[in-house]
């Protein structure tokens, strides 16, 4: 059966995703306890946490104002590559935007200004640019810059640098996401991305397209600045993976058994494999070791998989206001996400539907009340903090340091986030 249940699931399908990706680390549920906050604790996502743990929610619900605040702070001017001594915050809990805010500060507007210098296109440069707001959650540029501070810091120690070509690598991992959003709002015929008119609905599908490809050209570009073979092999590889993901998810297995590693395969290429091959591409920068590279690659894999795991999720529990576009999105355009194929196992009608793609009329209001009489957003809920304990795990095995705590932190963030 491919709906399996969660004990299940843990032994079966995720060790042949492991084989697949990387391989299999040991499991263990690691505590990283802080002291107690001080008089005045950084608050993430409006809660105030006593400690940090690898097994749960430790903050409660994440409040997407903060996701929000936090991006909007990345949008003013200044940039910084180096560090000096690193404040004590050994009594505090580190809240990664706040962490590496400048570092981060001005990632939007150097993304613009390389895309507006390789184009005397204005309507090209306008579409291309046109997600590069500010408004999104940045946590692609977020989660490689952290990584790359914790590594250089596991490496040289406390006064190490973020190398600008680390920067780069951080652009070109929000320049690559927002290039597969325009293809994707192509190929889905999107109204709403972040709040607001999708590309395609703005400009004609052509141009939009163009732009897209004009957003990896820029990127590739950047890439070949970097001057590293290896950093340009693992950077080339997600572009690779994001086809084949796409391509993927234009089909469907016909046996239930296939169907659940198909999903998860999908997931890791669309989604997880661009985390994974950034933190990859940084920690290959700093020069750390092969076990610490592969280290990397595995925590970018598992938070990229529990990421997209909450986002099926909130599909079928979030509200289209919080969520910036329609819920229920992905059975309108006929996918099965892992709330549907773990509701497939108590019921079994729900079969045909996502072979047919839920193209009869009331598949889509079927299925979803389905799920929900189902203990398949349990199950879905299940198996994102698994990977999340996972990336938790990895990354208290680097140095103790504020970025190696902040990527302990991201992994609550990403599994309590509510849009």
């Amino acid at each position: 059966m491919a709906c399996l249940s969660s004990s299940r699931l843990c032994a079966r399908v995720q060790d042949k995703l492991m084989c697949q990706f990387g391989p299999k680390v040991r499991r263990q549920t690691v505590f990283v306890k802080l002291k107690p906050p001080g008089p005045s604790p950084l608050r993430i996502f409006g809660k105030t946490c006593q400690r940090v743990t690898t097994c749960g929610p430790a903050c409660g619900s994440a409040g997407g104002g903060a996701v929000a605040g936090a991006a909007r702070r990345l949008a003013s001017s200044l940039q910084s590559t180096s560090t000096g001594s690193l404040p004590d915050y050994g009594t505090q809990i580190v809240d990664p935007y706040r962490l590496l805010e400048d570092d981060l500060n001005g990632i939007y507007e150097d993304i613009r200004s390389e895309l507006e210098r390789n184009t005397n296109q204005p309507e090209l440069n306008t579409i291309a640019t046109y997600y590069f707001d500010g408004q999104g959650k940045a946590l692609r540029p977020m989660v490689t810059t952290l990584m790359a501070r914790a590594v250089n810091y596991h490496v040289y120690g406390e006064n190490s640098a973020l190398l600008p070509t680390q920067r780069q690598v951080a652009m070109i991992s929000e320049m690559i996401h927002s290039a597969s959003l325009i293809h994707d709002d192509v190929i889905d015929q999107s109204d709403f991305r972040r709040g607001k008119p999708s590309v395609n609905v703005l400009w004609n599908h052509k141009k939009v397209a163009m732009a897209g490809d004009f957003i990896l050209a820029v990127a590739s570009m950047m890439i070949a600045r970097l001057r590293s073979d290896e950093v340009t092999l693992v950077l080339s590889q997600v572009v690779t993976d994001l086809v084949q993901g796409e391509f993927m998810q234009l089909g469907s297995k016909e046996t239930e058994n296939e169907r659940f590693a198909h999903y998860l395969t999908k997931t890791y290429r669309k989604t997880a494999s661009l985390i994974a091959n950034s933190v990859k591409a940084v920690a290959l920068l700093s020069g750390a070791d092969e076990n610490t590279c592969e280290l990397a690659f595995q925590y970018g894999r598992n938070l990229g998989l529990s990421f997209q795991l909450v986002d099926d999720l909130l599909d079928f529990v979030s509200s289209a206001q919080a969520m910036g576009k329609p819920t229920a999105a992905d059975l309108r355009l006929g996918l099965a996400t892992a709330p549907v194929l773990f509701a497939c196992e108590k019921y079994p009608e729900l079969n045909p539907m996502i072979m047919r793609r839920f193209q009869e009329a009331g598949d889509v209001e079927k299925a979803f009340e389905l799920v929900h009489k189902s203990r398949g957003l349990e199950q879905t809920r299940f198996l994102a903090r698994k990977h999340g304990v996972e990336a938790a795990r990895l990354a208290a095995e680097l140095a103790d340091s504020p970025y190696q705590k902040g990527l302990v932190v991201t992994t609550d963030l990403v599994l309590n986030r509510i849009k």
